[in-house]
């Protein structure tokens, strides 16, 4: 069994994280800093782990605060890393590219470098210091985390955000952090996975998105960032904006509906007949769009955040067809509800690849 030791682990990026370990079988251990921090834990929580990653930051409070939240972190970590009888071979930091900025928190994020280097080069790891840009991904917390989630937030409130400061930003989709953090991704693949676009372009984008989502129709996905920001965009839609209606049309020949709209990129639709009782799903997905669409019979769709308790749950029937997207990150599942045989149709924005299926198994 794999295990990686995780400070911050319960925050934003860390929530991420857990969700991509989870589909190698990978077991993360959160380790507890701050006023919670447990030496002794903590030696427990890395000894004999594959990585050491260190996510857990300050970014929020005073000079003095930010300083001693970050500078301190990382002195924690490090004395557990040299009290492990079996360190593990590879220490990892989520550091920032405002660690070279000059600013008060880019200062301590580089302070916290060097403490946790010099813990590596004295237990014989691997220290690879991750220089991470402005993260954007699902979930995130408006108002905090970044001015893609507060953007998408009141995008999906219906408001419209103002521009006060239209600089460039470097972007990079959380899942696509973690990768670079556990290793399923190489470190120079940084530049190609990031990308540059200015404030006003992120909210041009996701405006464009709503418009078309209101509708129950997908955007362009052809490129990779508009996928991961679409994504982004539509954990703040849910479950306020699910089902999606669909239009159902009908006379003596029988009735006629659409499924979906697509504006661009590849996509995969199939079929499933579905017994009485019998339940299907039961997985989630880290970057593919599904959506579920029950053509006859009755069934009941239900969804569960990763790591949390709370299920959401929709009951269609092919008589008033409504669609379900999943959002990405949450487990779900589809029940037949009825007494004859369900049908559903699923379409998926990619074409199943076996070695790379993004079909990860959780129970809802």
């Amino acid at each position: 069994m794999t295990r990686f030791a995780v400070t911050g682990a319960r925050g934003f990026l860390g929530w991420h994280l857990r969700g991509a370990a989870q589909e190698s079988g990978i077991v993360v251990d959160p380790i507890a800093v701050g006023a919670g921090f447990d030496l002794a834990q903590a030696t427990a929580d890395v000894d004999g782990a594959a990585r050491a990653i260190h996510i857990a930051g300050m970014n929020r409070g005073s000079d003095e605060e930010v300083t001693a939240g970050n500078i301190g972190f990382a002195e924690q970590l490090a004395s557990a890393l040299r009290a492990a009888v079996t360190p593990p071979p590879v220490v990892v930091y989520a550091n920032s590219t405002q660690s070279t900025n000059g600013s008060v928190y880019g200062e301590s994020k580089a302070r916290g470098a060097e403490i946790l280097a010099s813990a590596a080069s004295d237990i014989g790891a691997d220290f690879i210091d991750v220089q991470l840009p402005n993260l954007f991904g699902e979930h995130g917390r408006p108002f905090y985390n970044s001015v893609t989630a507060t953007f998408s937030h009141l995008v999906a409130a219906g408001e419209t955000p103002t521009v006060e400061n239209d600089k460039e930003l470097t972007l990079l989709h959380a899942q696509n952090a973690v990768d670079l953090l556990t290793g399923f991704a190489p470190q120079d693949s940084l530049g190609r996975l990031q990308r540059a676009e200015t404030v006003s372009g992120v909210l041009s984008r996701l405006q464009g998105y709503a418009e078309l989502y209101r509708r129950g129709e997908i955007p362009s996905v052809a490129d990779t960032f508009d996928r991961d920001l679409f994504n982004t965009y539509r954990s703040y839609t849910f479950p306020a904006q699910a089902p999606v209606d669909l239009a159902r049309h009908a006379d003596p020949r029988g009735s006629f509906f659409e499924i979906i709209r697509s504006h661009g990129g590849p996509g995969q639709s199939s079929f499933s007949t579905t017994v009485p009782g019998v339940t299907r799903g039961d997985h989630y997905h880290r970057r593919k769009i599904e959506r579920f669409t029950v053509l006859q019979g009755r069934a009941r769709i239900a969804l569960r955040r990763l790591y949390s308790e709370d299920v959401v749950s929709f009951e269609v029937s092919g008589d008033a067809p409504g669609a379900v997207d999943m959002p990405t990150m949450w487990a779900h599942n589809i029940t037949n509800i009825g007494d004859d045989v369900l049908y559903t149709s699923f379409w998926t924005n990619d074409i199943f690849d076996p070695v790379n299926p993004d079909t990860i198994a959780e129970a809802v």
